[in-house]
């Protein structure tokens, strides 16, 4: 947490809402898990102000809620694309707006939101999902500029493949097949985002602002015209 108190927002997993607090009061962290649907503009002030008066202000905001669906886009209903809008789009925005009206009361701020690869490259069945992505990437941007004169700096974080546990669901996934479409060799975790992020929100970081920044393992780097292009292709072309 690198010394900061946390405020952690859930919809509906309590309970890891509560093992994040737990962890990261083991850092000496004042933590608080704080319950709302986000893609409600009046609970996103509401969480924004509870963990404001929690903290005694807010210095840092990660737009990080969001959820994802797999649908052909000829068969995607009004409904499915208000869903995933409303929470990914709607709801960082005004959770920023909230935010920001704290941090530029304080002087100044950091706010981190979360894209995903699928702003950068395409993907079938996922048109709603790469929509919100591609929005947030160009959100970024347009806030960081507005924003700046307040001391607020604004940068947005694009995982690629990061291992959690809805992954394990899914049938046919293990480590093995997902790691093979990595460069690197391996899929990513939590914790490749959270350095990221801990580095953007660090004065280090002064200078980066309204940047994306792909942490993929090399996904959007690799064209895929050429089979050898992975740490396995070259392992075998050495054996």
């Amino acid at each position: 947490m690198k010394g900061a108190d946390v405020v952690f927002h859930y919809s509906r997993s309590k309970n890891g809402a509560e093992e994040s607090c737990t962890e990261a009061r083991k850092s000496g962290a004042n933590t608080l898990s704080i319950q709302g649907d986000l893609s409600l503009p009046a609970e996103c002030a509401r969480v924004v102000d509870e963990a404001a008066a929690f903290l005694g202000g807010i210095d840092i905001l990660v737009n990080n809620a969001g959820i994802s669906k797999n649908a052909a886009f000829l068969d995607v209903s009004q409904t499915e694309y208000d869903a995933i809008f409303d929470l990914n789009m709607r709801g960082q925005f005004f959770c920023a707006q909230s935010a920001a009206r704290y941090m530029k009361n304080a002087g100044g701020g950091s706010i981190v939101n979360i894209s995903s690869v699928h702003a950068f490259g395409g993907v079938a069945m996922n048109s709603i999902y790469a929509g919100t992505k591609g929005a947030i990437v160009a959100f970024t941007r347009a806030l960081a500029i507005e924003l700046i004169p307040f001391g607020i700096r604004v940068n947005c974080v694009a995982p690629g493949h990061i291992e959690v546990e809805r992954h394990f669901r899914m049938e046919g996934y293990s480590t093995e097949s997902g790691s093979r479409s990595v460069p690197l060799g391996r899929v990513g975790t939590p914790r490749d985002i959270a350095a990221v992020v801990a580095f953007l929100v660090s004065g280090e970081a002064e200078f980066i602002v309204g940047q994306t920044l792909y942490v993929d393992g090399g996904l959007t780097a690799k064209l895929a015209l050429s089979p050898r292009a992975t740490k396995d292709d070259k392992k075998r072309e050495q054996e």
